[in-house]
């Protein structure tokens, strides 16, 4: 049986612990490994990978190595392969972390080497859903209303946040400055991307972690909850008042996970 714990933090300080509720029975600790994961970053839609540098900054500290992968943010499988194609390139074992939509594509990675996947503010889709339909399974969500449209030469769309709706809608416990920054570097999602539809996850077979904010408007945290319960989340971490920029607001929250699942599978 799986131990799950739920566990939920203030967003002021990582150290601040109100909750800590966990059900299930010991298991036997599998033999430790001669070599430390590797932690592979995935951004997601209307960020890119500086996204994760405090993060990185904290993983460097506790002595793991991380690589912040480009995620193309133009389909679910074209992606997918990208992230694939990093993995394949690395030696040992592999912890895979992922952020919004980058969730999305950690869940259709299939590689032996991969023991760990880490679900920061991210989606976890079932096989055949899309992350429109998660993000509007519950209540909450107002991204909809701050996007724009790019019409692509392929047929295609990329969506934007607006620049001005940037800080209120993704990244609210960020300082103004470093938000109006983030919101003129986003990358845009492709809307084959945003309704494409899984495959089987891997979050089936391999152990998970899910981190998320609850003052999410990006992804209500309803959805969230139900996701990490789904997937039989091994923890179950919840930061209040945070917002869906986690790993820009709350590094030392996402590096501490990330930590756990690397130490669960050494």
């Amino acid at each position: 049986m799986r131990i799950t714990a739920i566990v939920k933090l203030t967003a002021v300080a990582l150290g601040v612990t109100a909750v800590v509720a966990s059900a299930g029975c010991a298991t036997a600790q599998p033999a430790p490994s001669a070599t430390e994961p590797t932690i592979v970053l995935v951004h997601g839609a209307f960020a890119e990978s500086s996204s994760w540098n405090g993060v990185i900054d904290k993983l460097t500290d506790k002595g793991l190595t991380s690589i912040a992968a480009g995620n193309p943010l133009r389909s679910v499988a074209g992606d997918a392969d990208t992230v694939r194609s990093v993995v394949a390139s690395i030696d040992g074992p592999v912890v895979l972390v992922g952020h919004s939509y980058g969730g999305q594509v950690i869940s259709q990675v299939q590689d032996p080497k991969v023991k760990g996947l880490v679900y920061v503010a991210a989606f976890a889709p079932e096989e055949g859903e899309t992350i429109g339909e998660l993000s509007g399974k519950f209540p909450g969500s107002t991204l909809g209303g701050t996007l724009n449209k790019v019409a692509l030469p392929d047929g295609s769309t990329d969506l934007y946040i607006q620049p001005a709706k940037f800080h209120q809608q993704f990244a609210a416990d960020v300082p103004k400055t470093k938000a109006a920054v983030d919101a003129a570097t986003q990358r845009p999602l492709n809307d084959r991307a945003l309704n494409g539809k899984s495959g089987a996850p891997s979050w089936k077979t391999i152990p998970s972690w899910f981190v998320f904010p609850d003052a999410d408007y990006n992804i209500p945290v309803a959805a969230h909850r139900f996701m990490a319960e789904r997937a039989g989340a091994r923890s179950s971490v919840e930061i209040k008042g945070a917002s869906h920029a986690l790993t820009v607001s709350q590094p030392g929250a996402v590096a501490k996970v990330i930590v756990e699942a690397a130490a669960a599978i050494s």
